[in-house]
């Protein structure tokens, strides 16, 4: 059999969780001292009533060697090949934590693949890899279509405010201040494995137009392959979102998901984002 493994950051809902079959390695929150797995201890909608209130700015972590470990030898154990897929590595110590259990488990069916993104773009390849094991591919072949199809996945999102991302360390302090201006609202993406501001706009609709804007100029969404739309704090953030994509593009109805406690901690209340596959060529 084949395992597929992933981090919590991919924020897939708990419920698909055990219907994909999937094993999640989770990161955790520091809220005011009290210690949170992310996607296992608290619900997306209280840790952001939590976030409004807290006294300072959560830190998250990422898991150890030692989890993966757990995860990789029981694999070992029952025989099984193992697709690992991990938020980038250019964000969080994750994949290197990965990196170290494989070592430790001195197995060679393990294959790590750096996402090169986070949450609903990283959860597009990890669903990605479920289908392709149902349908019988090898573990090394997984992996293979995985580093192929990453480079065509977007990741596009609006921020209320560029402070969390800065106080977090995930954004410059020259490209927060430039994102700070009163009344304008950024649009961030993932661009080769980091996160860097793309667009910004005068108020909240602007923002949405630079985005949608973005969206073509990133080769388009790929109607053949699925898309995610998600949500800090207000589901109704992702509403433009779930328009433009039926709407405008006459496409069908993107699931719509809250971002987890990890994410969220970066981005803050108020985002809002798509997650597509880009057309080909």
């Amino acid at each position: 059999m084949i395992r597929i493994i992933t981090d919590s950051t991919a924020d897939i809902p708990r419920e698909d969780i055990q219907t994909l079959g999937v094993r999640v390695v989770p990161l955790q929150v520091n809220i005011d001292g009290q210690m949170f797995r992310d996607g296992l201890d608290l619900e997306p909608e209280s840790f952001y009533e939590m976030l409004a209130g807290a006294k300072s700015l959560p830190t998250t972590s990422q898991p150890s060697p030692e989890q993966f470990l757990a995860e990789f030898e029981q694999a070992k154990q029952a025989g099984d090949e193992v697709v690992c897929i991990t938020l980038s590595g250019e964000l969080s110590g994750t994949l290197q934590s990965a990196m170290i259990a494989r070592e430790d488990a001195g197995y060679a069916p393990i294959h790590i693949v750096d996402s090169r993104n986070v949450t609903l773009a990283e959860q597009l390849l990890v669903r990605r890899a479920c289908h392709l094991a149902a349908a019988g591919l090898t573990a090394a072949g997984i992996a293979q279509d995985l580093e192929a199809a990453r480079g065509r996945i977007r990741l596009l999102a609006i921020v209320d405010t560029l402070k969390y991302l800065h106080k977090g360390g995930r954004l410059s302090g020259a490209a927060a201040l430039a994102g700070g201006l009163l009344g304008v609202k950024p649009v961030v993406g993932i661009t080769d494995g980091r996160l860097g501001m793309l667009g910004k706009a005068r108020g909240m609709a602007g923002a949405y137009v630079a985005l949608f804007k973005l969206i073509e100029e990133q080769g388009g969404i790929d109607e053949a392959e699925p898309c995610f739309v998600g949500y800090t704090g207000s589901r109704a953030q992702a509403a433009p979102f779930v328009r433009f994509v039926t709407q405008n593009l006459g496409l069908e109805k993107p699931p719509v998901m809250p971002i987890g406690t990890v994410i969220g901690t970066h981005a803050g209340p108020g985002a809002a984002g798509i997650a597509f596959f880009a057309k080909e060529g």
